[in-house]
């Protein structure tokens, strides 16, 4: 099994990390592919716990401009306050002297006994009974085709602004919390369903929040779009493994973009 859905790779010091941008973890249209979101937070999610030799509690990425393929992206990973238990860090990501994103983080356990969950897997339909979620671009070789997504529910307008989403990476990745992160900068697909158009959205942030990860094949995401006003829009994901555990939480904001038909 492959270690990573990306190409991170180790530096001689600790706290830099190096990550080439290919297609393969890119979007948009081909004249003006860009890295996907998601593949951001995945990879400082990855630098920290191999820095820190700790798991993920919860990060959060702050998008502030767009890394281009071929370019390379730095990361580096600070950590000033590291307890018995828990690690306070962070992460800028940038391609020479422009910062890309920012990640802040804590990582860590504590010993403790109980493990209890209260959010509920919905109801859905098995993966193999779902037909395949289909990006609208359909762009070729890009992150999308790397990502396997069938549709539970949504798809036509609804009125609770929900979806549910299998999915799955096509190779055979490690569902982990860097993995959880790059499915987690899904919630935009559910733009389109609540409004009942062609609608879509850019990220401003992302907060994964880990639980507690299990073996799993696919990964059913939960999707409520909350609300949209003034051009933005905020939305949430709960991320369960096949058997309902509850492994993390997610929620952005993101800009709201109408798309014209195909």
């Amino acid at each position: 099994m492959d270690d990573f859905f990306f190409d991170l790779r180790p530096t001689h010091n600790p706290h830099r990390w190096f990550m080439p941008l290919t297609q393969a973890v890119c979007v948009g249209p081909p004249d003006a592919m860009f890295m996907f979101g998601g593949v951001g937070l995945a990879s400082a999610v990855a630098a920290l716990e191999r820095t820190t030799g700790r798991p993920l509690v919860w990060a959060t990425a702050q998008y502030l401009s767009y890394a281009r393929p071929p370019s390379v992206v730095d990361l580096d990973v600070w950590t000033p306050a590291v307890g018995k238990y828990n690690t306070q860090a962070r992460v800028t990501g940038h391609v020479g002297d422009r910062e890309i994103f920012t990640v802040n983080a804590a990582l860590g356990s504590r010993p403790s006994a109980i493990s209890k969950q209260w959010a509920l897997m919905p109801d859905a339909p098995r993966p193999e009974d779902c037909e395949p979620a289909e990006h609208w671009r359909n762009a070729g070789v890009d992150l999308h085709s790397r990502i396997e997504v069938r549709l539970a529910k949504g798809g036509d307008p609804q009125a609770d602004g929900r979806s549910l989403l299998w999915i799955r990476p096509r190779q055979r990745f490690a569902i982990d919390a860097a993995m959880l992160a790059v499915m987690a900068d899904f919630v935009p697909s559910g733009i389109g369903g609540a409004l009942g158009q062609m609608a879509g959205a850019n990220s401003l942030d992302n907060t994964l929040r880990v639980r507690r990860i299990v073996p799993t094949e696919w990964v059913l995401c939960d999707i409520h779009i909350q609300g949209i006003h003034g051009g933005f829009a905020h939305g949430a994901m709960h991320l369960f493994a096949q058997d309902g555990e509850l492994m993390a939480t997610a929620d952005q904001s993101m800009i709201v973009r109408i798309r014209e038909s195909r």
